[in-house]
């Protein structure tokens, strides 16, 4: 059932030609925990069974949800986020993915996954990114504890917002038929949004959470049997050709696709590229896959590697990247792999270049205090501890300025990202210095010779600027040590 995924990127710089519009819906919510990331999952595999290629994006700043559509799709989620990335990107990345398969649009659907309920998030909300994009809206409405009062939800949503298009709608958790003729009666008397299914309460393909989100798609919390079996639930119970046929009204917004390449010019005779090591395993696996593709395109080799399990830098790298995830889910494992541990100090004690983020940025410090209160020793990069907590520390969009000219650019520049962690540094030593000051008066991004790291998790959507400044940045270090 879990197709190849597609490592062609789709993201080739250049200019295309306005296209004809794609196929495509946003599945919103209700609210949080109304089954749209499962139901979104079912539809996205029945149209994969049919022959479609699946095009998934994801509403938001989320990790997690991407990896379970390229799980079942084999295609590259992209997150689409107007707060974050801004609505340009977000207009371009959408088309450009759609273009990039190099198919008809009749072979092709994009899938929108929401975020929260469908107007949670304000300027970056579904509802929102619905009417950027000129999305049809299907809303999933939890109706397990509701019969009429399900229609009443449902005429809510549409008439909040008249210029968002409410076409279709699915109502989860229903039991019977006579708890969808009630639900029925009630719609078809008080709105026209057409009802595309009744979906069945199903406990089998319910996905495992933890205190960060769902299970990633790498750690394939619905096994092929699962997921056949919620191929088959999504083809009973939902109007798949209805749906379609919804998607297929889209009307065309003429996007052009644009994201003009921003490659550093290479000195004569010398290679272009430079080697980028890229932490790519279970305790770090948060990435936005666009981020990837601008680093790729500004110039740089991306050499993936896992910190759990490799006892090497890989050979060559000009500098390091580390991703968020799970750190203390593996930190006994981290732990003990000290050749891996010493191989990073080292690398950053020689001068080395390092960019870490979150649980990069865990990984980094002393040691690492579990919820048991266990210390484990990380790599000691920076002289601090963090302790994971019960309750969540921090959560939403962060607007970081530039303290100081650095890697990322010159003083008063500005990065765009998203904070989310259950930790907290509980010691760091004053002679670390930083360099973000954040919109609520908070430092951050934690510098200690050529190594950054912090909480944030950054897109370049907005500022790919700042990837070019990074890559000159190692190639002036790079000259600097050359001409000792």
């Amino acid at each position: 059932m879990i197709s190849q995924v597609n490592t062609t990127s789709a993201l080739s710089p250049g200019l295309f030609s306005p296209e004809p519009a794609f196929p495509a819906f946003l599945i919103g919510g209700t609210a949080s925990g109304c089954g749209k990331t499962t139901i979104t999952l079912g539809i996205m595999a029945a149209l994969k069974v049919r022959g479609l290629t699946v095009q998934p994006f994801k509403c938001g700043p989320d990790f997690i949800d991407p990896s379970l559509h390229r799980m079942v799709t084999g295609e590259i989620s992209s997150n689409l986020d107007l707060r974050m990335c801004g609505e340009d990107f977000c207009r371009e990345i959408f088309q450009q993915r759609l273009i990039g398969h190099g198919l008809s649009s009749a072979e092709t659907v994009a899938v929108v996954e929401g975020v929260m309920g469908l107007f949670d998030g304000g300027p970056a909300s579904s509802a929102a990114l619905a009417l950027a994009l000129d999305l049809p809206v299907i809303l999933v409405i939890d109706a397990g504890s509701a019969a009429e009062s399900a229609a009443a939800i449902l005429k809510g949503f549409e008439l909040f917002d008249p210029r968002l298009q409410i076409k279709g709608v699915i109502f989860n958790r229903v039991d019977s038929v006579t708890h969808q003729g009630l639900i029925r009666m009630a719609v078809q008397q008080a709105s026209r949004v057409k009802i595309l299914g009744f979906f069945p309460r199903n406990i089998h393909f319910e996905i495992p959470d933890r205190h960060l989100g769902l299970h990633m798609g790498e750690e394939l919390p619905l096994n092929d049997v699962q997921l056949q079996e919620l191929v088959t639930a999504v083809q009973a119970h939902i109007d798949l050709d209805g749906l379609l046929s919804l998607a297929a009204e889209r009307t065309s917004q003429q996007v052009t696709a644009r994201l003009p390449s921003k490659q550093p010019s290479s000195p004569k005779g010398q290679p272009r590229s430079l080697k980028l090591a890229v932490a790519r395993d279970l305790p770090f696996c948060f990435y936005y896959e666009d981020n990837l593709t601008i680093l790729e395109r500004a110039g740089f080799e991306l050499l993936p590697f896992s910190p759990l399990h490799d006892q090497h830098l890989p050979e060559g790298m000009d500098a390091l990247y580390l991703g968020g995830g799970y750190p203390e889910l593996h930190a006994p494992a981290l732990s003990r792999n000290l050749a891996m541990r010493m191989a990073i100090a080292d690398w950053a004690a020689g001068g080395g270049s390092i960019y870490a983020e979150c649980g990069g940025f865990m990984y980094l410090c002393e040691e690492l205090i579990d919820l048991e209160g266990k210390a484990h020793a990380m790599a000691g990069v920076f002289p601090a501890t963090v302790r994971m907590q019960s309750r969540l520390s921090r959560l939403g969009y962060r607007q970081a300025s530039l303290r100081k000219d650095c890697l990322w650019g010159k003083k008063g520049e500005t990065l765009h990202g998203h904070e989310f962690h259950y930790s907290r540094i509980e010691r760091m030593a004053p002679e670390v210095e930083t360099l973000y000051q954040l919109e609520d008066g908070r430092s951050e991004g934690f510098k200690i010779g050529n190594t950054l790291g912090g909480y944030l998790h950054l897109h370049f959507g907005r500022s790919e600027s700042a990837v070019s400044a990074f890559y000159h940045f190692i190639k002036q270090i790079q000259a600097e040590r050359s001409s000792h």
